[in-house]
């Protein structure tokens, strides 16, 4: 595989002009999404205003029905292979905090991931690919994905059939991801092999025999079992674990009794559990399961574990990592992009594509001007800021590695 980017009209310095052209068009498409966040696979809205912005671009339109998903096609003047570009739509709920003038107007609900700025980057890529559509050798998909926060719309966009949606499976799917904090706005960050973890969900309910508070040896008290479990999980991880192939286990929720003397007949718990290789993955949850059960038993107390699973690792295909590293560097400039030391803890379920098809991903920094990325607020928090300076760069990077990719064949 080839990694230049497309040349002629398509040259770096011309398609970061063409980007910022389109810069005003962009903040107020992504301000308008901010202002109008919707939750889950269901965004009507959300779904209206993009193929408003898509309208009078020469390409071939599917929108989802179990779900408000957008697959949009552009087919090359030129023969060549098929390449997706994706882009998750959905808000989280939480309560803005940012005090913004385009802040959220919907109770409960806020683009606190920087899903608003994904939307607007892919328009921005589509405009840029359609003028070049002469250029282009081969098709893009664009995926507009509803659901991304724990929802799992990638995975049922696939099943819809989007990575065949330009009648053949595409050779390989790009995707970025904004940070309000850790890296500085316009820098680019990646790495080859695992990039963001996988994510489970661990719910232990330990069952013991309630009776009055003053005399707990009538009783058999689940709150002691269900505290020494949620300890020795910890050292579990700590000592059954490589620390080169880490996990996290974090304890969320736990819940217990109704008033200070009655010995309650149930103690609950929730943990989020990550993990960077489906080796790990698979024995973190069944030797979690079997070490509290084991404390259980020993109590004499009854324990139901319940596994959730949720999103496998996002991996990088390394091809398409080098791949995606050279085009930002040349897109952009050599000292634009960062390889990350090691992977993000957080989830993503563009990781389910990367079980059938190469991808590149990269996080692309969207931090506030004049504030310090290692203390700003992060994604997901209330008063998460992000920068929509960077829309032109992420709109041009998009193009640039879907236009190099299909030249390369």
């Amino acid at each position: 595989m080839s990694t230049d980017v497309h040349t002629d009209r398509s040259t770096p310095d011309e398609l970061r002009r063409a980007a910022a052209a389109l810069r005003t068009d962009l903040v107020e498409l992504r301000r308008d999404l901010h202002r109008h966040p919707e939750i889950g696979l269901d965004l009507p809205r959300t779904r209206a205003r993009l193929l408003a912005a898509l309208d009078g671009l020469p390409l071939e339109i599917a929108l989802g029905e179990r779900l408000t998903s957008v697959t949009a096609v552009l087919r090359g003047a030129r023969p060549g292979p098929a390449v997706l570009l994706r882009a998750d739509l959905d808000a989280l709920p939480v309560q803005e905090e940012t005090g913004l003038p385009y802040a959220s107007e919907v109770p409960g609900a806020m683009h606190a991931c920087g899903h608003d700025l994904h939307a607007a980057a892919l328009v921005g890529a589509a405009r840029l690919l359609a003028d070049r559509r002469d250029r282009l050798a081969g098709s893009v998909v664009l995926m507009f994905q509803p659901g991304e926060e724990g929802s799992g719309g990638a995975g049922l966009m696939i099943e819809d059939g989007v990575l065949d949606a330009a009648g053949e499976r595409v050779v390989a799917a790009y995707a970025l991801h904004v940070t309000a904090a850790q890296l500085p706005a316009g820098y680019v960050a990646g790495r080859p092999g695992p990039i963001m973890a996988a994510s489970d969900t661990l719910r232990v309910v330990v069952r013991g025999r309630g009776g009055h508070g003053s005399s707990p040896h009538l009783a058999l008290d689940p709150v002691p079992v269900a505290c020494e479990a949620v300890l020795a999980l910890q050292t579990m991880v700590t000592r059954q674990f490589d620390a080169f192939d880490p996990v996290v286990l974090t304890v969320g929720t736990f819940h217990a009794g109704t008033v200070e003397n009655v010995v309650p007949d149930r103690a609950e718990f929730v943990a989020t559990v990550r993990s960077f290789s489906p080796a790990a993955r698979e024995r973190v949850l069944e030797r979690a399961g079997r070490l509290v059960r084991g404390i259980g038993e020993a109590h004499g107390c009854q324990v139901d574990v319940v596994v959730r699973p949720g999103y496998p690792v996002t991996v990088n295909d390394p091809a398409e990592a080098a791949y995606a590293e050279h085009t930002a560097r040349q897109l952009l400039g050599p000292d634009r992009y960062v390889e990350m030391p090691h992977p993000v803890t957080g989830s993503e379920d563009f990781g389910m594509l990367a079980e059938h098809v190469p991808i590149g991903y990269v996080m692309v920094g969207a931090c506030p001007p004049g504030t310090d990325p290692f203390t700003a607020p992060y994604n997901h928090s209330p008063q998460a800021c992000f920068d929509d300076s960077v829309l032109p760069d992420a709109a041009a990077l998009l193009a640039a590695l879907a236009l190099g990719r299909t030249a390369s064949g």
